[in-house]
């Protein structure tokens, strides 16, 4: 393990956790919502926003895949001695990371079971910008409508069951649960 995984993650863990934890479902009740957050400093090519993420919900017990696009040994490292949590497949992963080239076909990740929707998978998507806005969003949680960047398009969610979308660029975030109907402008 190098040296610089040592560095990079919360320095105050317990109140930059609950900050991130806080902006995340704020991103995940409102989508379309922009969220700023800070505290990490990740290997690149991980994001401030995307290594928020990961230092926030993934731990030990929690499976990670990391797209290609993601998989280097610094990063591998950092996750390792930040989160320790276990990389995996795509069909294994609770979580996956990467830029979206690197993360399709999407139907290689768990969606959930009619019984057990929640063992879905959540995809870190990094992005190159959030804006300007290229899809119309509706459904719960947003009031009437919300604009947001979006780098693909998702296959249809057959609610309960699909995946849960948290795109990261930079120091910014914002959450496209399955329930968000996405529109192309």
């Amino acid at each position: 393990m190098q040296a610089a995984a040592l560095q990079g993650g919360f320095s105050d863990p317990a109140p930059e956790a609950a900050r991130a934890f806080r902006a995340l479902l704020n991103a995940l009740a409102r989508p379309g919502t922009v969220e700023r957050v800070a505290g990490a400093r990740p290997p690149a090519p991980l994001s401030v926003a995307a290594g928020v993420v990961l230092l926030t919900l993934v731990d030990r017990g929690t499976p990670l895949h990391l797209a290609p696009s993601h998989d280097r040994p610094e990063l591998r490292d950092w996750i390792a001695f930040h989160t320790g949590a276990p990389l995996v497949p795509a069909e294994a992963a609770a979580f996956a990371l990467g830029d979206w080239a690197a993360l399709v076909p999407l139907d290689r990740f768990a969606t959930g079971t009619p019984d057990y929707p929640d063992r879905s998978a959540t995809l870190i998507v990094e992005v190159s910008a959030l804006a300007p806005a290229t899809h119309r969003l509706t459904g719960p949680g947003i009031r009437e409508a919300a604009m947001l960047r979006l780098p693909g398009a998702r296959p249809p969610a057959r609610l309960p069951l699909g995946l849960d979308l948290i795109l990261t660029c930079g120091d910014s975030l914002a959450g496209l649960p399955r329930s968000t109907r996405a529109e192309a402008l």
